[in-house]
């Protein structure tokens, strides 16, 4: 295993707004503030080194994302805190057919919708984030990519669901969630990876080629090299080399 689940990057007509809202909403903090870029992680010992980072992208919403973030509550009345903190901080409710549910589906100020989730055991040790949550058309096929390309090991297999997690146990799972709607364009969320320092990047390209990425177009990140790929449902990510920074995904 060569790489390594980076961080969930939003595109945003105001990063460092945005980055606020989830910063405040999680009780994380802002680790990088740049006019190209705003990162935001959770303090140790909050889960793995996973961050969000929010990147300039004057570019309209269409559509449900395609990934959102589940949060994790630890009560019925940890839940309603939550979402009345939320809403304080500039959320609203939406309705994207959930129906009567137990969760509340939200969307932050720039209409990336999250969901809060009622308290659930399988989430009582991830911290803030229950899960990274991925639509898909074949939950097995996309959790086996993902799970080639992060490393992080298949935990539960269903016909509508499947999950990763770290083997570490830490931090939020990674799900993906049968739905029948189709990809309309860019994703406005993706999710990035990172090499190693003694890794091949070219290797490691084609690595995730034979696993079923597919590339999309030539890249450079903050003057060293990466690559932009797909899934093999066409999401986008990018393979960064570390400590590089991801700026520049925006432009492709």
């Amino acid at each position: 295993m060569s790489t390594r689940l980076a961080c969930v990057v939003f595109d945003a007509d105001r990063p460092r707004f945005v980055a606020d809202f989830w910063a405040e909403l999680l009780g994380w903090g802002v680790t990088v503030d740049r006019t190209d870029e705003v990162d935001v992680a959770a303090p140790d010992p909050d889960g793995l080194d996973l961050a969000l980072t929010f990147l300039p992208a004057a570019r309209a919403k269409h559509g449900k994302n395609r990934i959102h973030l589940d949060l994790a509550t630890r009560s019925l009345d940890h839940q309603r805190v939550q979402v009345d903190r939320a809403l304080a901080l500039g959320a609203r409710h939406i309705d994207i057919g959930q129906g009567a549910v137990s969760w509340v589906v939200l969307a932050d100020p720039e209409g990336n919708e999250f969901c809060v989730l009622e308290p659930r055991e399988e989430y009582v040790d991830t911290g803030a984030v229950a899960a990274i949550v991925v639509d898909t058309h074949d939950p097995v096929r996309l959790a086996e990519f993902w799970s080639a390309a992060s490393g992080w090991p298949v935990e539960h297999v269903g016909e509508q669901a499947a999950g990763l997690r770290s083997a570490t146990g830490l931090g939020s799972w990674l799900e993906f969630v049968r739905t029948p709607d189709a990809k309309c364009g860019r994703n406005r969320l993706h999710l990035d990876l990172a090499s190693f320092p003694t890794d091949d990047q070219a290797g490691e390209v084609a690595r995730l080629r034979a696993a079923g990425a597919t590339p999309v177009a030539p890249h450079r990140v903050g003057g060293a090299p990466g690559q932009v790929l797909a899934d093999p449902e066409t999401n986008e990510f990018c393979l960064l080399r570390p400590a590089s920074n991801y700026s520049d995904y925006s432009t492709v």
